[in-house]
């Protein structure tokens, strides 16, 4: 790393620019190491590690990912300069089923497990059209991920150009990605421990299958989203002829029907609680049974349990321990064959059919049997997707893994609602949403998909004779060969000649979700098991900054497996951050189209304006996106150049650490204390925006007031020029620093004019610091009235259309004597200022300041 306090004073020079200070300062900063870890000799309580949210490589970064990560960026210089050995990485979340969705949509392929490697093959050369897109070509596995990493690749490296444009001071040498040999050895290192200490277990069970994608979706990536449908309303005939009417949404799922489901205190079923029913059309008996969920205020308030309709039937189905009758296989269509004891006649004519035309069949089905009653009513409800589908969820049973996460363990539960507890939260009401969901959780955490980049599922089972998996007893490699991969690698003592052959072995096809190994990311960067004293250094980490739309996966899942491998939380804070909204104030997202792209802004209007409208967003607030705002930051950052331009002419380098001696200098350092002691508390409780405000406020004035009060007696010589240079040497030095987190491009382009090494290693101001470059008592409100008198006096000749440069022969200053008498220690610099020639005090003519001017 170079010794960047050996960095070379640039001098002023003559003509300031923002433009093109990004590129030069990126590069210095790189070549110099400015923001590289620094292990050597650290102890824990020196370090500050921040787990910095590796973005999803699925497409382009949007002004939501600038809003937030500038916010990290903000903290991360902050502590760097309070002289924390700043632990700061960044990471790409490579794997999953965005890149694969964008790989297929790219090339225009799909990945067939049965075909072999290719090692010939290329993708197009140019991005496919639609038609290639809806006939896609078949490629192997193994040809898919290689396309995946290559696409993966190309992403992270424009990406990475972003960020550095944008400033962030992370160190690039800790970039890892989710997809990575490090990732995929932790991540199978963590599951294999959870497998050993029975924390992950395998079961056939329902399972929430997303059919676009072709895998299981857990509880976490579920949203409701709004669709018409219709009630149809069905009758069942009861013992004794008796009519029982079910109105329900899904009559494509009737012979999928175990059992019609009433609440335990209604009286209108209660006779038939323990009895049975017939379903129409398929003549099947099914038992009536009782279960609190059962709402009488819905529908006719009896229900059919179907295997399976939504989450309410997996919850009846367990409980009341009903037979299983699954129609919907996992491409989404009625499968071939009915279940037992469903005739096969009538069933016939939805075998095969997608879901959608299943219900129409049903609906002429029941309507020819006489068993649908009336028309079916429209409606508008809620119906659950994966987040990242776009058709709905069904749900199939399937072979799956889970990792337990309090779902179904009470005791569990309360262990990682405590650990929630323990965590700092900012915002601090952020803490009830994770409450909420922990509380709410009705299983464990599904961590097996059905796809092909990402994490493989690091196991592998015994065939017996026929050739059947011994799913009980899986076979598992030794921590030391990871990462492996269980579809090309056969297991620990057998051939790969064995795969698929009775006596041999199969591997295990799914990979592990991606939240599976994001979850990770405080081991996968802080070298858990491979470098024990970076580990030693840097867990459990400082801070997670993060989206508050994942509290309930990353946050949560992470929060499991650092609970359950290391018996801690994995960080001391977190920081929510808030949405960006446009100009109607909604949400921005890429399913609205309604998201700005940042490099032409970072172009445009430069790095620090940018990231000077993020810090205008506090955490967990939201923001509209204002380029408006972004003007305000550029018209700042020019003025920090310009000012500190004219300071420097005046000689202030030259006086840096000198003593300031009149009152006015003085004062202005008094009020200066003030704003140091304020922003750094509102640092220390991550609140960037209320310290941004801090700085900026006293700026103005130190440019409108102070600068044109003080630069005729800081163009002479003499104690009050030495004074007044030195109060503008501290001040800029200590306003270039207050405004390093948010700006970091133009206040080390002023900090190379006139000091050594870099801003953004610089000391943090203190009031110490300020305070000893005091001489005297300072009282800010000195600087209030003589900028007050000054004031007056630029407003009488503006009120008479004259320069500002106009002379004031005689001005009268009027009001009480005490306030006179202070007006007395700045006059000599109001009348300067001003070019009054003769400046009267009137004491006690009015009750306050009154500056009369004659012309």
């Amino acid at each position: 790393m170079t010794d960047t306090a050996r960095t070379a004073r640039a001098g002023v020079p003559e003509r300031p620019t923002l433009d093109g200070i990004e590129e030069t300062w990126a590069r210095r900063w790189q070549e110099e190491g400015t923001y590289t870890f620094d292990r050597a000799k650290q102890q824990r309580s020196d370090v500050y590690a921040i787990d910095t949210p590796p973005p999803t490589v699925s497409g382009e970064l949007h002004m939501g990912h600038v809003f937030s990560y500038t916010h990290t960026d903000t903290v991360a210089r902050f502590q760097r300069m309070r002289g924390r050995t700043v632990f700061y990485p960044m990471g790409w979340d490579d794997n999953g089923l965005p890149t694969e969705r964008r790989v297929q949509n790219v090339y225009g392929v799909r990945p067939d497990p049965a075909l072999p490697y290719d090692p010939e093959w290329q993708p197009p050369a140019t991005p496919v059209s639609e038609a290639a897109r809806k006939d896609p070509v078949r490629i192997s596995r193994l040809n898919f991920i290689e396309l995946c990493e290559r696409l993966t690749a190309e992403d992270e490296q424009v990406f990475e150009t972003l960020w550095r444009r944008l400033g962030l001071s992370v160190d690039w040498s800790l970039t890892y990605t989710t997809i990575g040999r490090t990732a995929r050895a932790t991540s199978q290192r963590a599951f294999l421990r959870n497998l050993a200490r029975g924390e992950a277990y395998q079961a056939e069970a329902p399972t929430l299958w997303d059919v676009g994608f072709a895998t299981a979706v857990a509880q976490a990536e579920l949203e409701d989203r709004e669709r018409p449908g219709a009630y149809h309303r069905l009758r069942f005939h009861g013992p004794g002829g008796r009519e029982v009417l079910i109105d329900t949404t899904r009559p494509e799922l009737l012979p999928a029907c175990v059992a019609l489901v009433c609440h335990p205190d209604d009286e209108r079923y209660a006779d038939l609680v323990g009895a049975s029913a017939r379903t129409p059309v398929f003549g099947v008996e099914v038992p009536v049974r009782a279960h609190p969920l059962a709402d009488p205020a819905k529908g006719t308030g009896i229900a059919m349990v179907c295997t399976f309709g939504d989450l309410t039937d997996v919850t009846w189905w367990r409980e009341l321990r009903l037979d299983t009758r699954v129609v919907i296989g996992r491409d989404g269509r009625l499968l071939p064959e009915p279940p037992a004891g469903v005739p096969a006649e009538p069933y016939a004519a939805l075998a095969g059919q997608t879901v959608n035309g299943a219900r129409r069949t049903m609906v002429e089905l029941l309507a020819d049997a006489g068993d649908l009653v009336g028309e079916p009513r429209p409606i508008t409800h809620p119906v659950k997707f994966y987040e990242r589908g776009d058709r709905p969820l069904e749900i199939v049973s399937t072979r799956q893994w889970y990792l337990r996460n309090g779902g179904r363990d009470a005791d569990l539960r309360e262990e990682l609602l405590a650990r929630g507890r323990e965590l700092r939260w900012v915002p601090g009401h952020m803490r009830h949403r994770y409450e909420h969901w922990v509380g709410g959780l009705t299983g464990d955490w599904l961590v097996s998909r059905q796809r092909f980049f990402g994490v493989p599922v690091p196991v592998w089972y015994r065939l017996d004779d026929a050739g059947e998996p011994d799913w009980s007893h899986p076979l598992t490699p030794d921590e030391s060969i990871l990462p492996v991969d269980p579809s090309a690698e056969p297991p620990p003592g057998y051939q790969e000649a064995q795969r698929g052959l009775p006596g041999g072995f199969v591997g295990d096809p799914d990979v592990l979700d991606t939240w599976a190994t994001s979850s990770l990311t405080p081991q996968i960067v802080g070298g858990w098991e491979t470098d024990p004293e970076l580990f030693r250094l840097v867990f459990p980490m400082d801070l997670r900054p993060q989206g508050q739309e994942i509290i309930r996966t990353w946050l949560f899942a992470t929060v499991v497996r650092s609970h359950l491998e290391h018996g801690v939380l994995p960080w001391r804070d977190t920081v929510l951050s808030g949405w960006i909204l446009d100009p109607d104030r909604k949400k921005m997202s890429k399913s609205k189209g309604n998201v700005v792209t940042p490099l032409d802004l970072l172009v445009q209007h430069g790095s620090d304006a940018v990231r000077y409208w993020a810090a205008s967003g506090k955490p967990g607030m939201d923001l509209a996106f204002d380029p408006a705002q972004i003007k305000v930051g550029r018209r700042l950052a020019t003025k920090l150049l310009n000012a500190s331009k004219f300071a420097l002419g005046l000689g202030a380098a030259d006086a840096l650490r000198a003593p300031a001696t009149e009152p006015l200098d003085t004062a202005m350092l008094a009020e200066l204390s003030g704003v140091v002691g304020a922003a750094t508390a509102a640092f220390d409780g991550y609140d960037h925006t209320a310290a941004l405000m801090a700085a900026e406020a006293f700026f103005w004035r130190f440019c409108d007031d102070y600068i044109e009060l003080v630069k005729e007696r800081a163009y002479g010589s003499g104690p009050g020029a030495d004074s007044a240079r030195a109060a503008l040497a501290t001040a800029l030095s200590v306003q270039l620093r207050l405004f390093a987190p948010v700006l970091p491009f133009v206040t080390e382009e002023v900090w190379s004019w006139w000091r050594f090494g870099s801003v953004h290693r610089a000391p943090w101001p203190t009031t110490y610091e300020v305070g000893r470059a005091v001489q005297g008592p300072g009282d800010p409100e000195l600087l209030r009235l003589a900028a007050d008198a000054l004031g007056q006096v630029r407003r009488a000749k503006s009120e008479r259309k004259l320069s500002m440069k106009a002379d004031v022969p005689l001005a009268e200053a009027l009001g009480p004597a005490a306030l006179l008498d202070q007006l007395t220690l700045v006059a000599g610099d109001v009348r300067a200022a001003g070019r009054i020639a003769k400046l009267d005090l009137l004491p006690d003519r009015t009750t306050e300041l009154v500056i009369a001017c004659a012309f």
